[in-house]
Parts: structure tokens; C-alpha cells; sequence
């Protein structure tokens, strides 16, 4: 079985605040996968060369587009990720009727980043990965490497437009969005789908999985081996789609965090947001105060821009949302070498393994010390909303004005400001709460 939890959630500018496209991502991975972020550039390739991922070899495409993407450390591929081109990408993890498969395939987390390589809008990513998908597959395969895989969906988005993609071996189907909506770990597409993999009919219907019928093919009831209405990942799609529909019209980037860093379980989906930490349930996932279980391990808020008045605005975090701090990134500047740094074991020069540290202290007493460090936070982050629109305009009109190195300096010094700020306010407040443990 996949893990049961991540959930991705896209609003088109005519649900939000600002007119603008909102894109949001929880990635939820084990509590003690550190996933860092990574930056690559626009590269121009040979005619002739590959690409390798970690079981496969691909031709390369003539040119791969700058990107920044949230890359578990061992991983080729990423959870989520946005491109020079308002791009942006994030996966879900699903469970099919399909049995393990005995060659390598990609995985999911590959086929998103070669979305982001490849795509210069949302409709051109979702024509690489669907190609990609039905030419080398992907899905539960068996490896030697002992990397779970498991059957895949997407929210791919840019400034104009968003898709989702689910998956089944070879077989996809796409939707085109049309307001406001969440996926989770759960089969999503029905008989709304606007296309459709050539196969995917009668490669259910061999199996009994459909009837074939004058009905439309139902995707999700042919492919999905696990239940669409209970579970884990039922719920959390059932909440973010209440959320993202009572705020239709006012959706806006902070609306996003709150969505992601949300507690609800979903039993009742109209709920006011849920603050109040509980492990193992929500949107914004914790593991138990053992750190046993998966959690949320970076989250990402695209606020794009389809009328060219800023740069788009990605507001990124590490590890649970509720307890951190979303910082502005700008894809026009150089990403600070601080925000890459993070392995396989505890390093505290890492703010993802910082914040992992601060998860775990809180996770003692939840009830007591989460709400000051969300009081903690909440100056910094509100300072970085002051800021962050006026650096994203002043931005725009130096890369309008030719002036892309001005431009790249502004942008690079901002972000650098702020990562040492967050690093310099995660280690006071880890002290703050220890001292706090201790008196308690």
C-alpha cells in the first residue's frame, strides 16, 4: 500500500482573491526523510543524449527549463515543484487494482520533475507526463532499492490553466479544472474527464474491472482497488474541496496555508479550520510523539500571476506547516545555497532538519507549545507579506526593463535575507520551547 497522505489543492483566478491562480501542495513522506530544496538551470542538450533516472534511461529533450524543486534527499525526482514558466507540479500517491509489475518503471515523483523540465504551460507538462506515462509506465513495481512506488495523481497548473492526472500503469486520464478543488490519496476522476489514455477502456474491461456500456467510462470505479468515500485520503479530499468552496471568491495565499496547515478530519468538512494539533489526522500530518507514522515534510503555495504586474510568488516551507514558517522564493533568482542543505542523517545546518527537531519537541506537549510558536512566527511571517509583493513588483519591472542581473540581485539578497532570518528564529525558538519543556 502507498502512503495514505499528501494532499494538493489549485484555485483559478475567477475563485480568488487576487484574480490569480493559487496552487498549494502538503508533501507527506516518513517523519525522518529529510526533503531539502534543489535548484537546476535552463540547460540545452545535444541531439542524442539522455537523461537517467533512478531505474530508467530517456532521450533528453533539446532543452530542460530552470526549476526549483522539493526533492526527497535520495530522489532524481520531486513532491512538487514549479519552473521558469509559472509551471508548477505537485503528486498524490494512489493505490490501483493493478499488481506489482516486474520491470522498472518511472517514478512518480520523475514524471513530475520532467513535467516541470519540459513544460512551457500546464497543457505542454501534462502532454510530456501523459506521453511519458503511457510510453514507460509507472506505478507498484518491484525494486532492489527499496524504493516505494505506487500509482500516481497530479494538479499540474500555471497562470491560465490546471489539470489533474491520475494514473494506473500505463493507463491516464485528465480533467481540466474549472473552479476550486483538492486531491488526496484517493481516485478522483469519474465520467468528467476531458481525456483519456487510448487504452485505459479495454484494459479495465479484460479484467472485469469495467462493464463495458453506451455509459461513459468511469476511471476512478475501474482502477481504484481501495474505497473513494472512507479513508484517510477520502476525508482529506472531502475537507479541502468544503474549505476551497465556502471561500470561493476570497481565496487567497494565507487562505492556502490554513488550508494545508488544518487538523480536521473530515468527519464534519464544513468545520472552521482546526488548529488544535492531533497526530495521524488532517491536512497537515504529524507523526506521534514517538515520531512513529508519516508526516508533512515541506509544503509549497504558488501565488502565480497572469497579467505580468509581478513575478509569481512561491511561499515555501519545511516540514509541518502548522508549526512553520512559508518563505517567498522567487525562480528568477538564485535559490540560497542554505535551503539545499539536508541528508539522510540529522545535520544542524539543515532548516529541514531544524524544523524537524522543533516538530518533535512540540509533539511532547502539543497543546501548550504550539501556540507559541505559531505566535512566534506570525511577525516574521507577516513582515514577508509586507514585503514579498512589493519585491515581486519591483522584480517585474527590472526583467521588463532588460535588466535581468539587477533583477537576479534584488531577488537573490531578499531570499538570502530571509533564510538567514528564519535559521537565526527556528534555533531561539528551539531553545524557547526546550526551556518551556523543562518548566511545564
Amino acid at each position: 500500500m502507498p502512503p495514505q497522505s499528501c494532499d494538493t489543492m489549485v484555485a483559478l483566478g475567477a475563485t480568488t482573491s487576487n484574480g490569480q491562480t493559487i496552487f498549494a501542495k502538503n508533501s507527506d513522506r516518513p517523519a525522518d526523510e529529510c526533503q531539502p530544496l534543489v535548484q537546476r538551470e535552463r540547460q540545452e542538450h545535444r541531439p542524442g543524449a539522455v537523461t537517467r533516472t533512478q531505474f530508467l534511461t530517456l532521450p533528453q529533450a533539446s532543452v530542460t527549463y530552470r526549476h526549483i524543486g522539493s526533492r526527497p534527499y535520495w530522489c532524481w525526482g520531486y513532491e512538487h515543484g514549479f519552473n521558469e514558466h509559472q509551471v508548477v507540479i505537485g503528486n498524490e500517491a494512489l493505490h490501483s487494482k493493478l499488481p506489482a509489475a516486474s520491470q522498472p518503471k518511472l517514478v512518480g515523483m520523475e514524471i513530475l520533475r520532467l513535467g516541470l523540465e519540459r513544460g512551457r504551460t500546464a497543457s505542454e507538462a501534462v502532454a510530456v507526463m501523459t506521453s511519458l506515462i503511457s510510453e514507460y509506465g509507472q506505478g507498484l513495481f518491484a525494486n532492489e532499492a527499496g524504493v516505494r512506488t505506487y500509482d500516481n495523481s497530479y494538479i499540474v497548473a500555471d497562470p491560465h490553466e490546471a489539470f489533474v492526472i491520475e494514473t494506473a500503469g500505463h493507463e491516464w486520464v485528465i480533467k481540466r479544472v474549472t473552479g476550486a478543488l483538492g486531491i488526496s490519496n484517493v481516485y478522483s476522476v469519474e465520467t468528467d474527464w476531458s481525456e483519456l489514455s487510448r487504452g485505459a477502456e479495454q484494459f479495465a474491461a479484460e479484467r472485469g474491472w469495467w462493464q463495458e456500456s453506451n455509459e461513459r467510462f468511469n476511471f476512478a470505479d475501474a482502477y481504484s482497488a481501495a474505497s473513494r468515500s472512507e479513508g484517510s485520503g477520502a476525508m482529506r479530499r472531502v475537507r479541502s474541496c468544503t474549505l476551497l468552496s465556502q471561500r470561493r471568491g476570497e481565496i487567497s495565499a494565507r487562505t492556502m496555508m490554513a488550508v494545508l496547515g488544518d487538523h480536521g478530519d473530515g468527519v464534519v468538512p464544513d468545520e472552521p479550520f482546526m488548529t488544535a494539533i492531533r497526530a495521524s489526522t488532517g491536512i497537515c500530518r504529524h507523526p506521534d510523539d514517538t515520531g512513529a507514522g508519516g508526516c508533512t515534510a515541506a509544503s509549497l503555495v504558488a501565488d502565480l500571476c497572469a497579467d505580468g504586474s509581478r513575478l509569481p510568488v512561491y511561499w515555501c516551507s519545511f516540514y509541518t506547516p502548522c508549526l512553520g514558517l512559508f518563505l517567498p522564493l522567487f525562480s528568477e533568482g538564485e535559490l540560497p545555497p542554505l535551503l539545499t542543505r539536508g541528508g539522510a542523517t540529522p545535520s544542524d545546518d539543515s532548516p529541514w532538519w531544524r524544523f524537524y527537531r522543533l516538530n518533535r519537541a512540540v509533539m511532547g506537549a502539543p497543546d501548550e507549545l504550539a501556540s507559541l510558536v505559531r505566535q512566534r512566527w506570525q511577525p516574521l511571517q507577516d513582515e514577508l507579506f509586507a514585503t514579498a509583493y512589493e519585491v515581486a513588483g519591483r522584480g517585474r519591472q527590472l526583467v521588463d526593463a532588460g535588466q535581468q542581473s539587477e533583477a537576479k540581485e534584488l531577488l537573490t539578497g531578499y531570499m538570502a535575507k530571509n533564510a538567514t532570518s528564519m535559521m537565526a528564529r527556528v534555533t531561539a525558538l528551539l531553545d524557547e520551547v526546550a526551556e518551556e519543556s523543562v518548566l511545564a
